[in-house]
């Protein structure tokens, strides 16, 4: 069976490799959407003042390439003061990138927005914070985490979403495909308008883009994602191909 996966091949293809060798499946890693962050003119529409914040919000390292870009093109100098908050150690660990890590102004939670909160706890309570996000996520959660705190905060938009081309693709070589989030649901119609699933099984990896795929009315052979019984994409995969043979 030839799988479709929508990310940029990764470094590291030992699991997939393995999966090659016990079923005779097939892999093809094809972005259904790239990352780019807004522009300074798409920027200054927010009307956000740069120097106004004294901690900022992470959640990906897209966001942090932005943010310091951003910084760059405008002309402002990040204070040594800034205070860092990232959704988990991987995001902390990227801002070595950009500024000189330390312990006593970058935090890091489990990948929940209840982690960061817990981590500005009233120690922290007094700062302005920015949380950074991408245009096509959803902030309803931390925004009502952040307001039940009592916190003073701002959401900007970092980042955003660029659907790729997919017509080269032909869908029905592909007995499987599997998506990660919901710009890639985005990217598929967009490339196919009339995209009917027909036997092409979907595997979902992470929450949003499950939720997504359900709202659009297709079926879901496997949901996988952080923090649950299914942790990796390669795994939910196995269990795909395991239930197929």
């Amino acid at each position: 069976m030839k799988i479709l996966i929508s990310q940029k091949e990764p470094s590291n293809l030992n699991a997939y490799n393995a999966l090659e060798e016990k079923y005779g499946a097939a892999f093809e890693f094809h972005p259904f959407f790239l990352i780019e962050p807004v522009s300074p003119k798409e920027f200054r529409s927010q009307r956000i003042n740069l120097p106004d914040y004294t901690a900022i919000v992470f959640s990906s390292r897209h966001a942090i390439d932005a943010y310091f870009m951003l910084c760059d093109e405008m002309r402002f100098k990040v204070p040594e003061t800034m205070k860092y908050f990232c959704t988990t150690e991987l995001v902390a660990l990227y801002l070595q990138k950009h500024v000189v890590y330390r312990k006593r102004k970058i935090f890091f939670g489990d990948g929940t927005p209840q982690s960061i909160v817990s981590l500005i706890g009233p120690k922290h309570k007094g700062e302005k914070f920015l949380i950074t996000t991408s245009a096509e996520a959803s902030t309803s959660t931390v925004r009502s985490l952040f307001e039940a705190a009592g916190l003073d905060f701002t959401v900007s938009v970092m980042v955003k979403s660029v659907s790729q081309d997919l017509t080269g693709l032909n869908l029905t070589d592909y007995g499987a495909m599997v998506l990660y989030n919901p710009a890639d649901l985005k990217s598929l119609y967009a490339s196919f308008p009339d995209f009917k699933q027909g036997n092409t099984a979907i595997i979902a990896y992470g929450r949003s883009i499950a939720k997504a795929l359900a709202e659009a009315g297709l079926e879901v052979a496997v949901t996988g994602g952080p923090n649950t019984d299914i942790p990796s994409a390669s795994k939910a995969i196995d269990i795909f191909l395991e239930q197929s043979n």
